[in-house]
């Protein structure tokens, strides 16, 4: 299931993030209700584009800019070089500048570098209700927070059935038919010491091109559905170390019921790994064969471990078919 993306205003942005990245708006007060839009084209617009003295942010959903690429209804970035270059422009060349920088509407603009707001700046952002917001934070600093803070927002997200968990320091989704087991097995995951994201619905986005963030509805944030149990706390339960907020996406786990003849058509060597698309991104999946008697925990466990060793570079059936071909070669030699 696809979420519709989210939005975001000016003053919700400093309510947000206002304190932590310092943010305080000087001038354009009254604009402080627009709303910042995603953009998924960049184009250089205006004098002087191919000649400031810094390049914009140009990947495919930017939404954070800087001066010398305009881009409207989103936030634009001054830092010292910019500010530095505006005031070494010919009166006519400014104005003309800054004509084009107010004519596509940015939803706001920040001085960085604890920079003072020029005069003039702050006229015009009075003038077109843009706020103006000052920040003692780096522009390179600015940019990676916000681009992160946006992109989390505006990504798409999908909900998949199953249960979000953080096993061994990694994100582990475990799925399968209803009823197979999943919810006991975070139970005992948990009491394990691996901690809990989200259980039946975990919600995911694509922060980057390969990377899926895992979270969990606010609706369902804590708890756990345990058949016979019904719901559980698992804050209140295990405390606070038992609930992860967010995790990234690296392993997906399937539990499924085989007989004796699907069993025996598992690859010995590798096991059932296989790729499973997620938000256009590979994610490995492993499926593990659920029976009377199989200790799930320790095999999850296990299957996170091993998952680290390979992202490692480290795949022990190719060191084993290794050591069977010297044994081999070394025995032919004699």
């Amino acid at each position: 299931m696809t979420e519709a993306s989210n939005q975001i205003t000016v003053d919700q942005l400093l309510l947000q993030y206002g304190d932590r990245l310092e943010l305080t708006c000087v001038a354009g007060k009254t604009g402080t209700n627009r709303i910042i839009v995603p953009e998924k084209t960049n184009t250089a617009i205006g004098p002087g584009a191919e000649t400031a003295p810094r390049t914009g942010i140009t990947s495919e959903k930017s939404l954070v800019g800087y001066l010398n690429l305009i881009h409207p209804h989103q936030i634009q970035i001054i830092g010292g070089a910019e500010l530095k270059y505006i005031d070494s422009l010919r009166d006519i060349t400014r104005h003309d500048a800054i004509k084009q920088l107010f004519k596509h509407e940015p939803a706001c603009i920040i001085i960085s570098d604890n920079q003072r707001a020029p005069a003039f700046l702050k006229r015009k952002c009075n003038e077109h209700s843009v706020p103006l917001i000052q920040s003692p934070v780096t522009s390179t600093k600015l940019s990676e927070s916000l681009h992160y803070y946006l992109a989390t927002l505006f990504a798409e997200i999908i909900t998949i059935h199953g249960v979000f968990m953080e096993i061994m320091a990694i994100g582990v989704l475990i799925t399968g038919p209803s009823g197979i087991g999943k919810s006991e097995l975070a139970l005992e995951l948990i009491t394990r010491g691996h901690r809990l994201v989200a259980d039946d619905a975990p919600q995911f986005s694509q922060l980057a091109p390969d990377i899926i963030n895992g979270t969990c509805p606010d609706a369902l944030r804590d708890f756990l559905e345990v058949r016979g149990l019904g719901i559980i706390n698992i804050r209140r339960l295990y405390g606070n170390t038992a609930i992860k907020n967010n995790k990234y996406l690296r392993l997906i786990v399937r539990l499924e019921p085989l007989d004796k003849q699907q069993m025996l058509s598992i690859d010995r060597l590798e096991g059932s790994y296989r790729t499973k698309i997620i938000l256009d991104t590979e994610i490995p999946e492993i499926t593990i064969p659920v029976a009377p008697g199989r200790n799930l925990a320790v095999l999850l466990e296990c299957a996170a471990r091993n998952h680290s060793l390979r992202i490692g570079g480290y795949n022990a059936s190719k060191e084993f078919i290794n050591n069977q071909q010297q044994i081999i070669e070394q025995s032919s030699n004699g």
